[in-house]
Order: C-alpha cells, then structure tokens, then sequence
C-alpha cells in the first residue's frame, strides 16, 4: 500500500512521497552481508540438542551404574602400576633359595602360607637379608625306599628317627609307608616309596620343599636354628605383596598382566574404532554428497565388503611383523566400510529435506549444513557403532591371538591371557581364565550399554 492510498491529497503527500523516495535510492538497495546468526534468528530458541541428550541419557540409571563402572575401570587400569606393592607384569617370580618359578600360585589376599606357634622349631637357611630370614622344619629328605624306625605311630604323622635324627613324617596317600600288620606295635622299620621330608613338629610348614620367610625380629636364632618368639607368619617370598590374582605357569603375577593386557586391549579397541570412525564418517559424506563418487565408492565398498573379514585380519598379521600396530592396521583396513554405509544412507535419506533446502536458501555452507542438520541425526549411528567398536576390535585381538597371529607373549593382552587360561579350563588353575574372561566381559557389556542407550539419547526423535 502507498503514500497516495492512505493520503489522497497529492498537494499533502508530495514533500512526503519525495522524502521516502531520496532515502531509498540513498541506500542504493545493496544486498547485506551473510550472517548466520542472522540467517537462523526466526526460529531461535534456547533448546540445546547435547543438553537434551544429556538429559535423556542420565534418565537411564542401568546405563549410567555401568558407565560408572567402566569409568572406575579404565581410571584403575591406569594408575595400577603407580600404586605401592605392585609386580611388573613379565616378571618372573623365582623362590631366593631355590631359584624355582612361583608357578600357579592360586589367588589369595595374603602371601602367608602358615602361621607359627610361640616356641616352634625352625631350622634357618643362609639368606643374606637384615629384615628376613628363611626358615623351614624340615630336618632332612628321605629318598623313596630308605628304611627308618617308626617311634610313634600316627593316622597323620608318625615320629621317626632316620640316622640318628628325629622327627615327623606325613603319612598319608602322598606317601604311601609301608606298615607292618599292627602299625601301633613300635618301634619297627619301615619304608616309604616315595621321598619323604622329616619335619621337627607335625604342622607342615613348608610349602613343596621351599624355604618360606620370616621376620628376624620375631626369631631367636642360634647355630642355624631358630624358635618364635611370637605367632610368626611364614611367607612364601620375602615380601608382603600378594598374588591377588595367583601366578601363571611362568611364575608371573596374574594380578599385574591382566590390568597390563587391558591397557594394551583398550588402547587397540579405541584407537580402532576411532579410526575406523574417522575413516567412515569421511567416506561416507563424501559418498552421501557427492554423486559423482557414488559408483566408484559403492563398487569399492562391494569389494571390501564380498572379502571375509577374518581373511583380511589374517593375511595382514601373518605378512607383517605381529604387534599393536599390525593388528590396529588389519582391523582398520575392513572395520571402515560399515560405518560409510551407514554414513552414506542416512545422508542420502535426509540431504534434501526441506529444512536443508531452506539452509541452502539462506546461504548456509556445506560446512554448516552438515555439522547443524546431518550430524544430530547421525550422532546415534556414530556413537553406536563406534561404542560396539571398541569390544568388537578386542574380540578381533582376542581370535587373531588364539589362531596364533596375535600379539607377542611378552605383549600382555586380554587376548594372549584368555588364549593362554584356555588351556588350564579343566585345571585347578582355571582362574587363569576366569579373571580376564570377566574383565573382557565388563568392558564388552557396559561399551555395549552405553552405546544402546546414548544412541536412543542422541536420536532427535526422542528430544521433546
């Protein structure tokens, strides 16, 4: 509506019409510049999309317990190795007196393996130590089928005296003495068929022949022998750090491998699927995009996709040198083309919906466009799929060293203790599997939960 429709009086409205009219062609009508605040202020609201995201994630208390958990895992993965008493984890542990390996050692809160009485007996071992002495009550070795004189028959122990020293024997199935008719009738001689230790008190000390250790404050020690002076605890090594988790075959902590292997495994699992992401998400822009890529990617994909997987992971580990970063490769090299996919589809489906239209009308970039109207979309997709990387990747570690393609041994890794507990499963050192079996299990259960549950959070849909 014009000047002239609200003022017909031409002689009134002139000066006005004349006035307007210089102002206009003043500002000579220019386009304004591109502002994108601007661009988007008409549909303006306070609404923040990670905010609600947010919000909907810390609804799900399931969720919200195991990522909890899985924070205060990865935190103590981490610090492990800082805190005080802590074995390295390719020690080999060997016994100071014998040299032997402290092989499957089951797991226990202590290392004490027995506590003596005031006054006990104890004979002492050369040790060079100030604060500890090793001590055992063993007298001597009777080599299998030596004959002894029974002094005092026992249904657990019989006092003997063998060359002139007396003590205690264990008789039991282990030993398998052969008595008389009337075993009770002492003394008589008799014989083992298998060595046997002379003990100088019934309570067995020693554990398998090797020298345990005690404080030298709590002893009184003359000539090589030793009395308590209180209850004493007698340790397997010189040392208060126990095998929470017990020894391997080798004689290495399984307390400080398993939390060693779950660095390695979660620095393989999220470097895997970061990149396999990063990898995923720029293909399958690029894919989604721009058309004239869509046959060559999709004929590409095609080919990666029609290979096994497990093929690729096996050729790659067994061409190249084993390691982190063979393996890291051969699982980056297929672990990609899912995530295009999705990338690509979900871009293909919404790229021309008309609030992206209207964002190209008002001149927003490609840039803009995808990191304010795609991306909401996919960050569900992305966050599930790169979440069920992470123990997928593991798991991929886990079959590639049971195949005999991993990781080093000297490597540690959740993959190389669960390829090497398997063989004690029907053991009585099948604890070497269980403890990475429901470390393994942790991490896989909360990545998966985490991942379910923020992805349904990131969905828009589900934003009120």
């Amino acid at each position: 509506m014009t000047i002239k429709q609200l003022r017909p009086k031409d002689a009134l409205c002139a000066p006005l019409e004349q006035a307007v009219e210089k102002q206009i062609r003043a500002e000579d009508l220019s386009f304004a510049p591109y502002n994108p605040e601007a661009g988007e202020r008409g549909g303006y609201s306070n609404y923040s999309y990670w905010g609600s995201t947010l919000r909907c994630f810390l609804k799900n208390k399931v969720s919200v317990g195991f990522m909890l958990v899985l924070v205060l895992l990865l935190l103590f993965t981490c610090i492990q190795p800082l805190l005080p008493q802590q074995f390295e984890a390719n020690l080999i542990i060997d016994h100071p007196i014998t040299k032997r390996q402290m092989s499957n050692i089951s797991p226990a809160l202590t290392n004490i393996v027995a506590k003596a009485a005031p006054g006990t007996e104890l004979i002492v071992h050369p040790y060079d130590s100030e604060e500890w002495a090793a001590v055992d009550n063993i007298l001597a070795s009777i080599k299998a089928r030596k004959e002894f004189t029974v002094l005092q028959y026992g249904e657990d122990w019989c006092y003997i005296d063998y060359g002139g020293t007396e003590g205690y024997v264990r008789n039991d199935f282990t030993t398998k003495i052969k008595f008389p008719d009337d075993p009770t009738a002492t003394p008589y001689q008799a014989k083992s068929n298998f060595a046997l230790n002379l003990y100088t008190t019934p309570e067995d000390l020693s554990r398998n022949g090797d020298a345990l250790f005690c404080k030298k404050s709590q002893l009184s020690i003359t000539d090589g022998k030793a009395v308590t002076l209180e209850e004493t605890p007698l340790r397997m090594l010189p040392d208060t750090r126990p095998f929470l988790f017990g020894t391997n075959s080798a004689g290495q902590d399984l307390w400080a491998k398993v939390w060693s292997g779950t660095r390695t495994s979660l620095l393989i699992g999220v470097t895997v699927a970061v990149l396999q992401s990063l990898i995923g998400i720029l293909i399958g822009v690029l894919w989604g995009y721009v058309k004239s890529l869509d046959k060559l990617l999709t004929e590409i994909y095609n080919i990666i996709d029609n290979i096994p997987t497990t093929i690729v992971l096996i050729l790659v580990s067994y061409i190249m040198r084993p390691g982190v970063q063979t393996l890291i490769l051969a699982m980056t090299v297929t672990g990609w083309v899912g995530m295009a996919r999705f990338i690509r589809n979900q871009i293909v489906i919404i790229r021309d919906r008309d609030y992206n239209l209207a964002s190209r009308c008002l001149g927003n970039t490609t840039g803009r466009i995808i990191t304010r109207n795609l991306l909401p979309y996919l960050v569900s997709v992305i966050m599930l799929r790169l979440a069920l990387a992470v123990p997928g990747a593991i798991g991929s570690e886990v079959f590639i060293t049971y195949i005999g393609l991993g990781l080093p041994l000297s490597v540690p890794s959740l993959g190389n203790l669960i390829n090497e507990g398997r063989k004690m499963i029907s053991t009585s050192q099948n604890y070497q599997l269980v403890f990475p079996t429901i470390v393994l299990s942790i991490i896989t259960i909360s990545f998966y939960i985490i991942g379910n549950s923020f992805a349904d959070a990131a969905d828009p849909k589900n934003h009120l």
